[in-house]
């Protein structure tokens, strides 16, 4: 089974600049050694490491890391995608580890932040390496991230914790990423989902609704597990969330949703 959602990082390090001291209880350095024993107390037995940072030094670091251990199966890393030399750094990262993903952190960019020309070069060399996008968005990004999976049918876009609905608004978060099933390159990340709820008002049937409709309509082939550790740990420790998650998902679909999903969209060699 593998996690398919984890950060590491060393604070003021390896460009590392997030998180900062307003979140003290994640404001440390996180190694490899930590997060395998979480990942192997959770019942979980391979993890791949996704980028916190915009900085491909942070990857370089990640790719490193993952060189050394065979049950880390993969970097999800970032490049400046809008770069004129785009593809080039997209071929020195592959070249230096085994980078399976990009993540460009969008969440605070403009709606229609895909539908940037400039970008299309980056994005067309993705697809090309068969690298996966993560995309780490909000609702508002959803009907622009659709027109990229229009317009790239060979590019795998993962949405990273479900687009990071917000409890109170269910029905918009749910008008916005319901269409997005139709493109068959687009599948989820069942990860975050918990961070998304305020403080003191953390409730698993609030995360089992988002989690009901997301299977609805991506099905148990599209929807991918992911911890997001150790950022869930300001909502709840790594085993919690896993029983929560692992308890919402009917046992015939837990093989794949929990570990195969992962395995075949990020097309990884080390399972």
């Amino acid at each position: 089974m593998i996690d398919a959602h984890v950060h590491l990082w060393r604070i003021g390090r390896n460009d590392c600049r997030w998180p900062g001291p307003d979140l003290a209880a994640i404001h440390r350095d996180f190694e490899v050694a930590e997060l395998l024993e979480e990942v192997n107390a959770g019942g979980m037995a391979q993890a791949l490491l996704v980028q916190s940072q915009e900085s491909e030094a942070d990857t370089r670091w990640l790719l490193d890391i993952a060189a050394g251990e065979p049950r880390i199966v993969g970097v999800v890393g970032w490049v400046d995608l809008a770069a004129g030399d785009a593809p080039a750094r997209i071929d020195a990262l592959s070249a230096a580890g085994p980078l399976v993903g990009l993540r460009p952190m969008v969440q605070d960019r403009a709606d229609n932040w895909y539908d940037d020309p400039a970008l299309r070069p980056g994005l067309a060399h993705t697809a090309a390496r068969g690298l996966v996008l993560d995309a780490l968005v909000r609702p508002r990004h959803l009907a622009s991230l659709g027109r990229l999976a229009a317009r790239m049918p060979a590019l795998t876009i993962l949405i990273d914790h479900g687009a990071k609905p917000e409890p109170d608004r269910f029905e918009a978060w749910a008008q916005a990423i319901g269409p997005l099933a139709a493109h068959r390159n687009i599948a989820c990340k069942l990860s975050g989902l918990l961070t998304e709820q305020p403080a003191g008002e953390e409730d698993p049937a609030v995360v089992r609704g988002w989690m009901d409709l997301m299977m609805a309509h991506f099905g148990p082939d599209r929807l991918v597990w992911g911890s997001d550790w150790p950022v869930v740990t300001l909502k709840a420790p790594y085993r919690q969330w896993r029983d929560i998650a692992w308890n919402a998902v009917a046992a015939p679909d837990r093989p794949a949703i929990f570990g195969g999903n992962a395995a075949r969209l990020y097309r990884l060699a080390r399972t």
